[in-house]
């Protein structure tokens, strides 16, 4: 187990954007059960899951897990991550506007509180220290036990935690980037990996395969098809089927999954506690989980690395 604060997971966090979306309420709690079967315990949603799909509200991966947690009394075998600020009708981070997600976030997974409470997504129009107060607030009342930070620049993590500081209020322990072995220099290269390890912030970032294109799900020259296939669209350049072959060569001598080996180089990278992912069946389930106790040697992680340089 990994440590976020006083929190432990696993060294996989469970991606639920999938949840009331393309693996409906049935398939995911089957997902639940066999990730927990597996040992893992850390699960990753947000109240504007799936709000993208025409009909959605906005709430149905959250509103799924509830489910699940109080069909098998599953509360204690899971720490839950969800997020605030993005949700279609509610958003930004407004303090008043928080207690609405708060509330609606709760009632949805039929939680007392939350584990980990993301900040969504910054909004420059709040000052930082209303809505930093409004999550100390919320700790202080039992409602959540931390709070993080998702899509933030590096200048505004600082920024939170400089007023954070200076007027008393909890900070935050978390970072959730998007961050994965063919997208690496918004947390390599903007200064975001070296405010995390000074200021003892897990990082979990979210996309770990990449919306499937590390798995080898998208071949070169071929149509991209599928409800993911308009994100992983932005990683099939010259230099990221190069970094896709890389990966199949490790895999191949590894005798592992490529899914395994590119979450294995991202849990294997400075600061990063738990990468996310997501499967909208069981059966792709394993090669994730094998990546939470697959180790890759340096030379593979370098040959990795020098094949995905500068994205």
């Amino acid at each position: 187990m990994q440590r976020i604060s006083t929190l432990r997971v696993s060294p996989l966090c469970l991606g639920g954007n999938v949840f009331g979306w393309t693996a409906d309420t049935a398939m995911s709690e089957r997902i639940l059960d066999a990730f927990c079967d597996g040992g893992g315990n850390f699960v990753d949603t947000a109240d504007s899951y799936s709000a993208w799909v025409p009909g959605h509200p906005g709430g149905e991966s959250e509103s799924a897990i509830g489910v699940w947690l109080r069909q098998g009394g599953n509360r204690d075998r899971v720490v839950i991550a969800t997020k605030a600020g993005k949700h279609p009708v509610h958003r930004g981070l407004r303090p008043a506007n928080l207690r609405i997600c708060l509330d609606g976030s709760r009632r949805r997974l039929g939680v007392e509180t939350i584990d980990l409470y993301y900040a969504h997504k910054d909004d420059p129009g709040v000052p930082v220290a209303e809505w930093v107060g409004a999550f100390d607030t919320m700790i202080k009342a039992g409602a959540i036990r931390h709070y993080g930070l998702s899509n933030f620049t590096a200048e505004r993590v600082a920024e939170v935690i400089e007023v954070a500081t200076g007027e008393g209020l909890a900070l935050p322990v978390a970072l959730q980037p998007h961050y994965n072995l063919v997208h690496r220099a918004e947390v390599e290269t903007s200064g975001l990996a070296e405010l995390a390890q000074q200021h003892h912030l897990a990082v979990v970032p979210y996309y770990g395969l990449a919306a499937g294109f590390l798995t080898g799900k998208y071949a070169r020259d071929e149509l991209m098809h599928g409800p993911r296939a308009g994100q992983a669209k932005t990683y099939a350049t010259e230099q990221g089927f190069a970094t896709l072959d890389a990966l199949f060569a490790v895999a191949e001598e590894s005798g592992a999954d490529p899914a395994t080996v590119a979450l294995a180089w991202l849990r294997q990278q400075p600061g990063v506690v738990a990468p996310i992912a997501s499967v909208s069946d069981v059966d792709q389930l394993p090669a994730l989980l094998a990546s939470t106790t697959f180790k890759l040697t340096r030379g593979q992680v370098n040959r990795l690395s020098r094949a995905s340089a500068g994205l």
